[in-house]
């Protein structure tokens, strides 16, 4: 089963990655784009059948290493296609 874990930034934490990105596109005459946020996606290939269970595993390896909780959130999602 493979989950994929989305990791950002929480709102009102400072994104220089993403105001660099923002600058870049308008500089390229890119306008219309009003706010760029870096994120980054992990995705884990597990040895399990059950989704809750697989999920229950990945929300603990997050907690325990792979998102700093004091400046990141995550979201977990299944996906078949990747």
């Amino acid at each position: 089963m493979k989950i994929v874990i989305n990791i950002f930034l929480k709102n009102g934490v400072l994104d220089p990655q993403g105001k660099a990105i923002e600058k870049a596109l308008h500089s390229l005459n890119f306008n219309e784009v009003k706010e760029v946020r870096m994120a980054k996606q992990l995705i884990l290939d597990l040895d399990e059948k059950d989704e809750i269970r697989a999920k229950e595993r990945i929300a603990k390896m997050c907690e325990e290493l792979l998102v700093n909780n004091v400046i990141e959130d995550y979201e977990l999602s299944t996906s078949e296609k990747l």
